[in-house]
């Protein structure tokens, strides 16, 4: 039986580049017309949002129990402040674990941004949140773009990265993006359930939070070419080793991966 081929990290983080590049490129357009499109009140997107969530309102006044599930899911497991929680500890892990120092700046910092961002985007468009006479919960200030929606899109987006450039098994990545997906989705629900967010609202969210992680995955490949969160924080250069299983090691020469046995890393 044949151990299964192992990858080479230079391939590995040209093909997420690669893709992160094509992602931003993709969603910059929608990201930018839904922008203007809730900004200018565009009719048709006024009375589709008004419609769904009125709808949703009337399921959630006559559901109680399922509308304090989902206070309970928005106030608490995809809060902001939970996941903003999760990407801080997330940063620490990378620093202290594995010294990826920088790495763990990058993705504190586009959290950070993407917080800014929605906020800043908030008091420009000013819109309005949805008003009823039968309220089932409450929020403050502007309503788009969702910053549960959009926190929690950056922060999956960002682990979902990680979890690939570490080179993850094939389990735990289909495992970590079913968990990611049903978050991500998850949140942005409630909030239209709930009746504070108008659905357009959740869509720029989930819109823009994919587009700050694609920019993020792709500027970090750019600005730190050598530093492309290799595993353990360390440069990976001709010769280098990577501990492997227990009496093994990988050395990289030539751009293929030969295990030998060994200590490891001295």
């Amino acid at each position: 039986m044949h151990p299964a081929p192992l990858q080479d990290p230079a391939r590995t983080h040209r093909t997420l580049d690669t893709r992160s590049a094509r992602a931003a490129l993709a969603l910059a357009v929608p990201s930018v017309l839904l922008v203007l499109l809730v900004t200018l009140q565009w009719g048709p997107l006024v009375d589709l949002d008004g419609g769904i969530s009125r709808t949703t309102h009337r399921w959630a006044v006559a559901e109680p129990e399922l509308t304090q599930v989902n206070r309970i899911l928005t106030d608490w497991v995809w809060d902001p402040w939970t996941m903003r929680a999760l990407c801080a500890a997330t940063a620490v892990w990378l620093a202290w674990r594995h010294r990826a120092w920088w790495l763990a700046l990058w993705v504190a910092a586009t959290c950070a941004i993407g917080t800014c961002i929605q906020q800043s985007l908030k008091a420009a468009v000013g819109r309005e949140r949805p008003v009823w006479p039968d309220p089932v919960d409450s929020a403050h200030y502007a309503a788009f773009p969702s910053g549960h929606a959009m926190t929690a899109t950056v922060v999956c987006g960002l682990l979902l990265w990680l979890v690939r450039l570490y080179g993850a098994g094939r389990a735990l990545w289909r495992a970590a993006v079913v968990l990611a997906v049903f978050s991500v989705i998850g949140v942005g629900l409630t909030r239209v359930w709930l009746g504070v967010h108008w659905p357009s609202d959740v869509l720029g969210g989930w819109l823009l939070g994919s587009l700050l992680v694609a920019l993020a995955v792709t500027s970090y490949g750019r600005v730190m070419p050598d530093r492309r969160g290799m595993p353990y924080g360390d440069v990976m250069q001709q010769g280098d080793d990577v501990p492997g299983k227990t009496g093994r090691h990988t050395t990289w020469r030539d751009g293929r991966a030969q295990e030998v046995r060994g200590s490891g890393r001295p």
